[in-house]
C-alpha cells in the first residue's frame, strides 16, 4: 500500500508537457516552412577558396602543423616544469631497457632501439597533440618489424648482399641487411602515415574496432612470448616468420630444450620474478609511492652487475648485449629498392601504429579535458618514422605502459617526452658501453613482463560472451588469425571479418511491430511491454536499418511476416475465391437448364404451369426445396463461404517507421513503391513516418514521388500518422453509414 502511494507522489510530482497542433504531413509540414536560400559553390569556387590565404589562416595553419608555437609560450613554468621533470626521469628509465629489449624483436641489435628511443620521441615533442602518451618503441610493432626483417633475410641468406649502404662496421652481414629492412620499413610506414595525415584520412583508425585491436593485441603477445623462450632458455634456434610461425618456434625451441643454458635460465627466472613483485608493489602502493618503482632499470643494472663481475659470458656462456657504439651515426638514405616486397607491410604497420596512439590519447584527452587532432597525430608519427629511419631507427608508436607511468607520475605536457628522451641520448653517447655485459635473457624477462597486460585480454571472451557475440566472434578471428596466419595476413583478415559483420548486422537487423502507450505519443515494442496494444487495423512497422539492395528483399519479408498481411496470398485466395464462385455459378446454371428441361418433359399441366412460374422468379430445387441461386450461395455454412467470399483483411493501414533509416538506394525505393503498391491492392494504405531530411532529398532524386505516390503519405513522426488513418478511417466508416 505504501508502495503504491509513493509510486502515486512521483507520477503526480513527474513534469507534463501538453501540445495542440495540426497532424502534420511532410506536405502540409513543408507548405508552412520556409528553406533557407543557399546558392552553391562550384568546384572552382571552392579549390580557389581552399588556396586562398590570409594571415589568420597562414598562423591556423602552422599552429596546427607545429602544436608546440601554440602551448610552449604559454607554458606555466612553476606549475608544470617539476612533474614534467619527475614524469621525464620515470618514463625515461623505462625508455632504456624497453629500446633495449624491444630491439631483440625486431630482430636488429640492442644499439638501434636507443636510436628509436630517442630520435622520434624528441620529434614528437613538436608535432604531436597528446600531452601524456609515449612514443617509442613498442611490443607488437617491434615484433611486426622483425617478422618482415626475418622473412626478407632469414638466417639461411644471411650472406645476400644488399648492396647496403655502410651502417656499421661492426654489425655482421645478417644484422646489417636486417637493419636496412627495418629502417626502410619506418621510412615507408612514415610516408603512409604522412599522406593520410595531409589528406585528413584520420577516420581509418575507425576500422579497427576495439575488439579487433584487443585480439589482436592478445595473438602478438603470443608471438612477443614465444619469440623470447630461446633467450631466456638460453638456446639457439633459427627466427620464423609469416603462417604458423608459433608453431616453427615453439618446435624449435622444444627441440633444442635438453641445450638449455641453466645459467640464463635462472637469471631469466629471477629477473621475471623481481619484476613481478615490483610492478605488484607499484600496483598497490600506487597511492602512496611518489612515484613508481623503476624496477626494469634496477633489473638491468643488476644483471649487468653480475654478468660483468661473474663473467657469465665467459664462464657459462649466456648470450649478452654485446658491443653498443658510442655517439650518434650520420644520417643514411634507407634502401629503397626494398619498399615493393615491404609496401603491404608497412601499411598493416602505419595503420596498426596510428591506431595505438589515437586511441590512448584520446583515452588521456578525455580524462584531462582537453583535445587531440587525428589527423595531425598521424602527421606527426609519419614525421617521427620517416625523419627517424634515416638515423637508424625502425617503427614506433604509443607505448601503453610508459604512457601510464609518464601520466600518473605528474606529467603534464610533451616536455616529460622529450626530457626522457635526452636521457636516452646521454646513455647513447656517454654511458652505452656499460650496458655491453647484459644479458639477452634480462632483456628477454622484462619483455615477458610487459606482456601481463595483454595476456589479461584473455578476459575479454567472457566479457563479450554477456555482452556480444558478434564482437566476441571479432575477437576471436582476430586472435585466431593473427596467431597462425601471421601478424600482417591475421590483420588483413580481422579487418575484412570485421567489415563482414558490419554487412550481416545490416542485412539480420530487428523488426518490431509498434504500439502506443496508454494516453501518450510514445510508441514501444507490442512483444516487449504488456501495456502497449496496437491501434485497432493499424500496423506500425519497425527496421533498425536502412534500406538499400543488401536487404531489400528480407525487409519486404520480415513486414509481411510481422504485420501477418502478404498481399501476394491475398490475391492469390481472392483469384481462387472468384473461380470458385463463377464454377458454383455455372454449376448452378446448368442445374436451372436441367431442371428446365425436366419441366418442359412432363406431361403435367399444372406442373408445367409451376415450373413457367418458378423460372420466372429464377428459382431452383436445392435439397428438396425451390430457391434462388443467390439465396443459395447466402444460405451456406461458414466453411462453405471461404469458397465463394473474397478473403479480405482487418487491417487497413500500415505505417512504417523510417526513424532509424539513414539512407536509402535506388533499390531501397523501388522496394518502398512496390510495397505501397501492392498493399494498396488489397485495400491497406501504407504511410512512413519519421523519414529524415537527407533521406527525404535522396528518395526525390531517386525519382520516389509521382502520380500515385505523393508526400501526403509522409507523416513527421508516428503519432501523426496514426491520428491520420484514424481519422481517415472514422470518415470512411461515416460514410458507408450514411450509404
Amino acid at each position: 500500500m505504501e508502495h503504491a502511494q509513493e509510486h502515486e507522489a512521483c507520477l503526480e510530482q513527474t513534469q507534463r508537457y501538453r501540445v495542440e497542433r495540426p497532424i502534420y504531413n511532410q506536405e502540409l509540414l513543408q507548405g508552412q516552412l520556409r528553406r533557407r536560400e543557399r546558392t552553391p559553390q562550384t568546384f572552382r569556387q571552392r579549390i580557389a577558396h581552399s588556396c586562398r590565404c590570409s594571415s589568420k589562416k597562414a598562423k591556423s595553419h602552422l599552429y596546427s602543423f607545429l602544436p608546440i608555437l601554440k602551448w610552449l609560450p604559454r607554458y606555466p613554468v612553476r606549475e608544470y616544469l617539476l612533474g614534467d621533470i619527475i614524469s621525464g626521469i620515470s618514463t625515461g628509465v623505462m625508455q632504456l631497457p624497453q629500446g633495449l629489449a624491444y630491439a631483440l624483436l625486431a630482430a636488429v641489435p640492442p644499439v638501434f632501439g636507443l636510436y628509436s628511443s630517442f630520435y622520434p620521441v624528441f620529434l614528437y615533442t613538436f608535432f604531436g597533440t597528446s600531452k601524456h602518451i609515449s612514443i617509442g618503441t613498442f611490443a607488437v610493432i617491434s615484433m611486426m618489424v622483425g617478422g618482415v626483417a626475418v622473412r626478407i633475410v632469414p638466417d639461411e641468406l644471411a650472406s645476400m648482399d644488399y648492396n647496403s649502404t655502410n651502417v656499421t662496421d661492426l654489425l655482421d652481414s645478417r644484422d646489417a641487411k636486417r637493419v636496412q629492412v627495418a629502417v626502410t620499413l619506418a621510412l615507408l610506414s612514415g610516408i603512409i602515415q604522412l599522406c593520410l595525415g595531409l589528406l585528413r584520412f584520420g577516420f581509418v583508425a575507425i576500422y579497427l574496432t576495439e575488439p579487433l585491436v584487443r585480439g589482436f593485441t592478445t595473438a602478438a603477445a603470443v608471438h612477443v612470448f614465444t619469440s623470447q623462450l630461446k633467450y631466456l632458455l638460453g638456446v639457439k634456434t633459427n627466427r620464423y616468420s609469416g603462417p604458423l610461425s608459433v608453431v616453427y618456434s615453439i618446435a624449435a625451441v622444444l627441440s633444442k630444450i635438453t641445450t638449455t643454458n641453466i645459467a640464463s635460465l635462472i637469471v631469466g627466472l629471477t629477473c621475471i620474478v623481481m619484476l613481478l613483485i615490483g610492478k605488484e608493489i607499484n600496483l598497490r602502493f600506487k597511492k602512496k609511492l611518489p612515484v613508481p618503482i623503476p624496477m626494469e632499470i634496477i633489473v638491468v643494472i643488476i644483471g649487468t652487475g653480475v654478468s660483468a663481475g661473474m663473467n657469465l659470458t665467459q664462464s657459462y656462456g649466456v648470450d649478452i648485449v654485446g658491443n653498443i657504439p658510442q655517439g650518434l651515426r650520420a644520417p643514411a638514405v634507407p634502401e629503397i629498392q626494398l619498399i615493393p616486397a615491404i609496401f603491404v607491410d608497412a601499411v598493416a604497420i602505419a595503420v596498426v601504429g596510428f591506431s595505438m596512439a589515437v586511441s590512448m590519447a584520446k583515452i588521456f584527452a578525455l580524462k584531462h579535458g582537453y583535445t587531440v587532432d587525428g589527423n595531425q597525430e598521424l602527421i606527426a608519427l609519419g614525421i617521427c618514422n620517416s625523419v627517424g629511419s634515416f638515423f637508424q631507427s625502425f617503427s614506433v608508436t604509443c607505448s601503453m605502459s610508459r604512457s601510464l607511468v609518464q601520466e600518473s607520475t605528474g606529467g603534464k605536457t610533451q616536455i616529460a617526452g622529450m626530457l626522457s628522451s635526452i636521457m636516452v641520448l646521454l646513455v647513447i653517447v656517454a654511458i652505452g658501453y656499460l650496458f655491453e655485459p647484459l644479458p639477452q635473457t634480462v632483456l628477454a624477462a622484462i619483455v615477458m613482463v610487459n606482456l601481463k597486460g595483454m595476456f589479461k585480454q584473455f578476459g575479454d571472451v567472457a566479457h563479450f560472451w554477456r555482452t556480444s557475440r558478434i564482437e566476441l566472434a571479432i575477437w576471436v578471428v582476430a586472435f585466431v588469425a593473427s596467431l597462425f596466419l601471421g601478424l600482417d595476413y591475421g590483420l588483413l583478415t580481422a579487418v575484412t571479418f570485421a567489415m563482414i559483420t558490419v554487412i550481416y548486422r545490416t542485412q539480420s537487423p530487428q523488426y518490431r511491430i509498434l504500439g502506443p502507450i496508454p494516453d501518450t505519443d510514445i510508441y514501444c515494442d507490442v512483444e516487449e511491454y504488456e501495456e502497449v496494444k496496437e491501434y485497432p487495423g493499424i500496423k506500425i512497422f519497425q527496421a533498425n536499418t536502412s534500406l538499400y539492395f543488401a536487404n531489400s528483399e528480407s525487409y519486404m519479408t520480415a513486414l509481411k511476416k510481422k504485420t501477418g498481411v502478404d498481399p501476394c496470398v491475398i490475391l492469390a485466395a481472392r483469384k481462387k475465391a472468384q473461380k470458385r464462385h463463377a464454377r458454383a455459378i455455372k454449376k448452378a446454371n446448368e442445374l436451372k437448364k436441367k431442371a428446365v428441361l425436366k419441366l418442359v418433359n412432363s406431361s403435367t399441366n399444372d406442373v408445367e404451369a409451376s415450373v413457367k412460374h418458378e423460372i420466372a422468379n429464377d428459382e431452383l430445387p436445392v435439397n428438396g426445396k425451390f430457391t434462388s441461386v443467390e439465396d443459395s450461395v447466402q444460405d451456406r455454412s461458414p466453411d462453405e463461404l471461404e469458397y465463394f467470399v473474397e478473403p479480405k483483411t482487418n487491417v487497413h493501414s500500415l505505417i512504417l517507421d523510417f526513424t532509424p533509416v539513414n539512407f536509402v538506394d535506388s533499390v531501397g525505393a523501388k522496394t518502398l513503391k512496390s510495397i505501397i503498391k501492392e498493399y494498396r491492392e488489397v485495400g491497406v494504405c501504407v504511410y512512413i513516418a519519421g523519414c529524415s531530411g537527407p533521406v527525404m532529398s535522396e528518395l526525390t532524386r531517386l525519382n520516389f514521388f509521382e502520380n500515385t505516390i505523393t508526400r501526403d503519405l509522409l507523416f513527421h513522426s508516428i503519432h501523426d500518422a496514426v491520428l491520420a488513418c484514424r481519422v481517415k478511417e472514422a470518415s470512411a466508416s461515416q460514410t458507408a453509414l450514411d450509404l
